[in-house]
């Protein structure tokens, strides 16, 4: 068990255990997004153009965890994010 917990959390670049990370600049592009949704939640092109903000940059934020994550977990996290928006986008 052990050994499985340290393949799918440690990080290759550095060894360290790697579950979080601090957030890169889409990231903080899409935590912005969802703040200002949050506290300013019309119905105009600006809640429009704030949810895109935020759907897309997630969708960019999985796929580069997927391509360049440090360990297992995060390309997993990746993934699971990019799945659940493709769900929730459907009908």
């Amino acid at each position: 068990m052990r050994r499985l917990f340290d393949w799918f959390f440690r990080n290759r670049e550095t060894g360290a255990i790697t579950i979080a990370q601090w957030p890169n600049l889409v990231l903080w592009a899409v935590i912005v997004a969802g703040a200002l949704l949050w506290i300013w939640p019309s119905a105009g092109k600006a809640s429009l153009g704030l949810t895109i903000i935020v759907k897309g940059g997630l969708i960019i934020w999985g796929a580069d965890e997927i391509i360049r994550g440090v360990n297992p977990w995060r390309r997993c996290l990746g993934a699971a994010v990019i799945v659940y928006l493709v769900v929730t986008l459907l009908p």
